[in-house]
């Protein structure tokens, strides 16, 4: 059965080009021109993956990926214009998983999709032993690489599908430093060669779900002129 993506557009042009380049990939397509409809559908039955413009008119794009985090935890691409370093930030921390710039190229765009489908597929496809990331009597977190979860208290942490590739590519094994840029080439796949504080967004939304105190990580620990590592406790 073929994928099913949603793209969230305004410009009538734009998504019909994605349409068809995306129907020549293989994929089902649904459209939606604003936040209200992109939401509905949502609710009414969640797509595979999610492409999003964040100039949406009354109700933005931030605020749509928001709300689809509040639903599922499915990946979330942005296309939009908008290039400063600011709103690629906003936009990832909302919880989207990548982030493409207009103008763009239909290759482009099928890479960054393909790589999030191959995310999906691999997500819990290894044979890595569980990792206990905190073993606080009061507090258990373990990485569970046999169902693809964080478990905290034996309850699933919703993370995406992003967040979990980084934490389990920190956890093989654990103790090792990675430099932003090997996280970028193990974790994105597609040899993203964007702005490399992708992967501090990332961590920031990891740690606010993993760690005791966000503001003072113990679990994903940031390795000064380097990269990060992870020291389970």
């Amino acid at each position: 059965m073929p994928m099913q993506v949603l793209v969230v557009e305004d410009d009538d042009r734009i998504r019909a080009v994605l349409r068809l380049a995306l129907e020549d990939e293989g994929y089902q397509v649904a459209e939606a021109a604003d936040t209200t409809s992109a939401l509905e559908q949502v609710r009414a039955a969640v797509p595979d993956l999610m492409m999003v413009d964040l100039m949406l008119g009354e109700i933005d794009g931030y605020t749509c990926i928001r709300e689809v985090r509040r639903l599922s935890d499915i990946p979330i691409v942005i296309v939009s214009a908008r290039s400063d370093t600011h709103d690629i930030v906003a936009g990832l921390e909302a919880g989207a998983d990548d982030y493409v710039t207009k103008p763009f190229q239909v290759k482009e765009i099928t890479a960054r999709l393909r790589a999030l489908r191959r995310r999906l597929r691999t997500s819990a496809d290894t044979l890595e032993p569980d990792v206990v990331l905190d073993s606080d009597p009061r507090r258990s977190l373990v990485l569970s690489t046999a169902r693809g979860a964080v478990m905290l208290d034996g309850e699933d942490v919703h993370l995406t599908v992003t967040e979990y590739r980084l934490l389990a590519e920190l956890a093989q094994p654990p103790g090792r430093v990675l430099s932003r840029q090997a996280l970028l080439s193990s974790v994105w796949e597609h040899g993203y060669y964007g702005d490399e504080r992708i992967v501090d967004v990332h961590v920031r939304r990891l740690r606010t779900k993993i760690e005791r105190d966000p503001g003072q990580p113990q679990i994903v620990m940031t390795v000064r002129g380097m990269g990060y590592r992870l020291d389970p406790r």
